[in-house]
């Protein structure tokens, strides 16, 4: 059934892509970029990567909140190094390169574990903060105006109690089940790791952490924003629809299986949730610069993360 559901998600999102695209693809190629858009892509690129090491930099911080201090910049490295590997079919490899580094440095296979369910974790926590604060934007893009009045209040109150039990998830009260259930998980499809599951707890609230994975996802949507930008004028009122759009797209993208990178589901998500309230062309173009955006950025990461470690042996 697993493979079954991951060849439907791939079949339908490649089915929807190809359709948005055959549609509008005179509109696509009639699109051009001028030396100002190109430049402000450069900066949309530059946003990523250090979008990219930042996260890099909030995994030294969780393993700092687990009582496992590490030297920051190699583990930097290897975050930039291994993020890559997410491309590669199963999803997980960059979680595994990223285990093996931690227990070289002589990181218990355990706490290791536990810092790399925990970031994703408190990826997806940081994403639906900001689709609760930004979402309705893009709810009630399609909405007529008093529709959207008459409904102000409600939404705003389901906003507030989303946000408080987003909050509340992520305490370890809440956290906690949610790991060792992961780690069974895991437990079951490999017999080599023999971590008891009872040492994989967090002790205290991740605040720091997940106001960094806030920050993360801050810079990756300014990064789409940018790149939209690129090709078009933008109203700072279509930011917040923009940063909610994207941050759905992205969290679909992390959490459904099947999607390496997000690739497709991300694509598919962002234009359903954008071509009613930007030309079509304009965001089929868009996605696809920042998907290309994403993976330059990625590859010049780990390039330059390796560089840096050559030059300092």
């Amino acid at each position: 059934m697993k493979q079954i559901l991951r060849w439907l998600i791939l079949g339908g999102t490649l089915f929807f892509l190809g359709k948005a695209v055959k549609d509008h693809w005179l509109e696509v190629t009639e699109i051009r970029i001028d030396d100002v858009g190109w430049a402000i892509l450069a900066i949309a690129t530059g946003v990523t990567l250090l979008a990219h090491t930042w996260a890099g930099w909030i995994w030294t911080w969780i393993l700092r909140e687990l009582n496992q201090p590490v030297p920051s910049s190699q583990f930097i490295q290897v975050y930039l190094k291994t993020n890559i590997a997410k491309y590669l079919p199963g999803n997980v490899w960059h979680y595994y390169g990223r285990i093996v580094a931690a227990k070289n440095a002589s990181i218990p296979a355990g706490t290791a574990t536990l810092s790399v369910l925990l970031e994703p974790l408190l990826m997806a926590a940081a994403a639906l903060i900001i689709i609760d604060l930004f979402g309705s934007q893009v709810a009630m893009a399609s909405r007529p105006p008093e529709a959207i009045a008459n409904s102000n209040f409600a939404v705003q109150s389901l906003q507030f109690i989303s946000l408080a039990v987003i909050l509340c998830a992520v305490h370890p009260w809440f956290l906690n089940p949610v790991i060792r259930f992961l780690y069974r998980l895991k437990r079951q499809k490999s017999d080599t790791n023999t971590q008891p599951i009872i040492s994989l707890t967090i002790e205290r609230y991740p605040l720091r952490p997940l106001l960094g994975e806030l920050i993360f996802l801050g810079l990756r949507g300014a990064g789409f924003i940018l790149t939209i930008y690129a090709l078009s004028p933008l109203n700072v009122s279509q930011i917040p629809l923009l940063l909610g759009a994207f941050s759905f797209a992205w969290l679909l993208g992390l959490i459904v299986p099947g999607a390496p990178g997000g690739l497709g589901v991300f694509e598919a998500t962002a234009i359903a949730l954008l071509q009613n309230r930007f030309p079509a062309a304009l965001v089929i173009s868009a996605i696809a610069l920042y998907r290309l955006i994403s993976i330059l950025a990625e590859t010049a990461g780990a390039v330059l993360a390796w560089l840096d470690e050559r030059l300092a042996n």
